[in-house]
């Protein structure tokens, strides 16, 4: 049973868990606040404003760098994730989604020259982050951190 408890203990696994958890009702109210519209399925969804991911990743390695220290191999094995996590949602993923966003655009000028037997779905176009999304979702997460380990030292 002490792998249950030592799971329900980690600390910081759920301070990276609620700052993604904030970042995406962060978003769904921004989306209010915004657009005037009540879109709750926006939780679910990837990309837009925060990066939830971003503070996910920023979330656990302040805390394993307060903890452990910057020079532990831990914090560094921790930022290189982070920072792989935070190059792919401003850079591969965002690539994808203006390219899904490009291809919807094609289908619809397409389907309204061929008109019969052309019904492709459309692809999902949000799938990646700006640089400002991922920084916003980084300092959600920097904050998380800092509020959950900053009176600890390693």
């Amino acid at each position: 049973m002490t792998s249950l408890a030592d799971l329900i203990g980690n600390r910081w696994l759920w301070v990276a868990v609620l700052s993604s958890t904030g970042a995406q009702v962060l978003k769904v109210l921004l989306i209010l606040l915004i657009e005037r519209r009540w879109r709750p399925a926006a939780f679910m969804e990837t990309g837009g404003m925060p990066s939830s991911h971003s503070a996910m990743v920023a979330a656990l390695t302040t805390g394993v760098g307060i903890t452990e220290g910057l020079g532990s191999p831990l914090f560094a094995a921790s930022a290189v994730f982070a920072l792989i996590v935070m190059y792919d949602a401003t850079g591969v993923r965002h690539s994808s989604g203006q390219q899904a966003r490009l291809l919807n655009d094609l289908v619809d000028e397409l389907r309204a020259v061929v008109r019969e037997g052309f019904a492709p779905l459309p692809l999902r176009v949000l799938l990646g982050h700006t640089y400002l999304e991922v920084l916003v979702g980084s300092l959600i997460g920097v904050a998380a951190g800092f509020i959950a380990f900053g009176g600890q030292s390693a």
